[in-house]
């Protein structure tokens, strides 16, 4: 009997989120509306211990308009790190400001502060970490760094629903933090994005630049966009909203099974006082990391992921903000890294399957 085929992703959709959407469609009311209100003040509770949040129609759209909602424009410039998607990147670019790209640290694989602090300028606006894989990244020392040159500080928490350092969420640390909501995220709306918010101006603001710049219909107060989302997307978060809890533990048991099992591989490190949610599940694999995931697919059946082989500023489409620039750690990184099925629809007996295929193909390789 062949062995099915185990996905990197599985996004779940049950019937409580179609039920959801057929009751926003018998409604009427399918723009944003009071299924949009409510999902926003359920994530804020949730999700960032209350912190008021904003609903998009997706993450790019929430980092883009939180940028726009802090002023950030020509002229600035704001600290990002290049191994992350492209998203971090362009949203500053579509400011006008410039994104300065900066190396990682090798262990989470997020911003080294020690990197940013020499990257600082007479124009840095702000700092904008991305939690990437769902670990937090060293939000201390960046806020600190914030502090001492009085910068702003953005968080880009695509990935990290739910993950914390020392007792706090993140998405509730910066001036912002943006959640993305994208089907292979830890929970979905279908497609969207979250926005948390620092305080009522600046909610009034993301709130003005979603909705074409006004708060009032044909009183427009600024340029602004269509980046609302829908009560049908909304409806999906909501009801995604009551799961993310548990699906949470799985991954994070999930992983510990992995951390326990796994041979030959650097596992991912969880930093003292972090709770990682392991949106992904992320090793290191130093020698022909190409052949190691062609092997798992085609020998095991094992579905893997490599986010992401090209940093930021390699891209034809970045490249000319970082002309000739050299990082070291995050050039290594997109060379190695390898993330395994840890989503919460994997069995037992998947998760067994996996060990024993990475065991396997790390020994042939040795």
């Amino acid at each position: 009997m062949t062995n099915s085929f185990i996905p990197p992703a599985k996004p779940i959709i049950g019937d409580e989120e179609r039920e959801a959407v057929d009751r926003v469609l018998r409604s009427g009311m399918v723009a944003q509306g009071p299924e949009v209100a409510a999902f926003e003040a359920e994530f804020a509770e949730v999700m960032v211990q209350g912190r008021a949040s904003v609903a998009v129609n997706s993450g790019t759209s929430g980092l883009h308009l939180g940028l726009l909602a802090a002023g950030v424009g020509a002229g600035d410039e704001v600290i990002v790190p290049s191994f992350t998607f492209a998203a971090t990147a362009n949203s500053v670019a579509l400011t006008g400001a410039t994104p300065v790209f900066v190396d990682i640290e090798p262990d989470q694989f997020t911003l080294d502060p020690v990197a940013v602090e020499a990257a600082i300028t007479s124009r840095t606006k702000a700092i904008m970490p991305v939690h990437l894989y769902g670990h937090p990244a060293h939000l201390g020392e960046l806020m600190a760094l914030a502090e001492k040159y009085d910068l702003d500080l953005y968080e880009d928490a695509a990935q990290a629903h739910g993950a914390e350092l020392d007792g706090k969420r993140v998405g509730s640390f910066g001036r912002f933090g943006m959640f993305s909501l994208y089907p292979t995220k830890n929970m979905t709306s279908g497609e969207g994005g979250m926005v948390t918010c620092d305080s009522d101006e600046f909610v009034r603001r993301v709130k003005l630049f979603r909705n074409q710049g006004m708060e009032t219909q044909y009183q427009n107060e600024v340029v602004g966009l269509n980046n609302r989302m829908t009560d049908i997307h909304a409806a999906i978060g909501r009801v995604q909203l009551t799961k993310v809890g548990a699906w949470t533990k799985t991954r994070q048991e999930n992983a510990a099974f992995l951390d326990a099992n796994l041979e030959g591989v650097t596992v991912p490190p969880v930093a003292t006082g972090a709770v990682h949610v392991y949106h992904q599940y992320t090793i290191r694999v130093p020698e022909d990391r190409d052949g190691f995931v062609t092997a798992l697919k085609e020998e095991h059946q094992v579905g893997s992921g490599v986010y992401y082989p090209v940093p930021n500023h390699r891209l034809p489409s970045l490249t000319h903000f970082a002309p000739g620039l050299e990082l070291p750690e995050t050039e290594r990184a997109a060379a190695e890294v390898v993330s395994l099925p840890v989503h919460p629809s994997l069995s037992q007996d998947d998760l067994q399957r996996v060990v024993a295929a990475v065991n396997t193909v790390v020994k042939a390789g040795a």
